[in-house]
């Protein structure tokens, strides 16, 4: 037990430096987080425009409209400006409050990973890596990769890298730690 909670702490640590490295100095997610001159202008439009808080899909029908409607919205679109927002009223984000959070479920997906390596009957090095990888993979394709096929992420390569390298680098950790021979 010992092991899989020390291996978990180390993987899930591994898995929160990496996704700090992408989002920050490494400025692997800018692309989707671009700067305009006139945000003071457009946040201030959509306070006044939007009346609650949501997601919003731009151009869209109000719920309950019938195929017809739907359909011809969607072909009166076609070749013009569309956007998705994520608007929120108050910007009250606890950086402290958020990065543990997400350290804690890092952890957590560690010891998902290493509790699914250790159904195997036999494990390796290379078992553990490329489990890991694969780990990645589907988180990958599962959350980001189909959000994109709808809504085109622009950092839909940051994404990828982040999957690879942190499921990649996790599984370096955990091949070695879960199968080096104890003293």
């Amino acid at each position: 037990m010992k092991k899989n909670l020390i291996g978990a702490l180390v993987g899930g640590i591994i898995l929160f430096m990496c996704q700090f490295a992408s989002w920050t100095f490494m400025g692997l997610h800018w692309p989707a987080q671009g700067y305009t001159a006139n945000q003071d202008s457009v946040l201030q439009y959509l306070s006044t425009h939007l009346e609650k808080e949501g997601g919003y899909f731009l151009p869209n029908v109000p719920a309950g409209s019938s195929a017809e409607v739907m359909e011809k919205s969607m072909a009166e679109s076609m070749g013009k400006p569309w956007a998705t927002i994520q608007y929120h009223r108050v910007n009250d984000t606890n950086m402290g409050l958020n990065m543990g959070r997400g350290l804690v479920t890092n952890i957590l997906l560690a010891y998902l990973l290493i509790w699914i390596l250790n159904q195997f009957a036999k494990n390796s090095f290379t078992i553990t890596l490329t489990t890991s990888l694969a780990v990645g993979l589907l988180v990958y394709l599962n959350s980001a990769y189909t959000s994109h096929i709808w809504y085109q992420l622009f950092d839909i390569r940051a994404y990828l890298i982040d999957y690879v390298v942190m499921w990649g680098l996790t599984g370096v950790w955990l091949g070695w730690w879960q199968n080096r021979k104890s003293a």
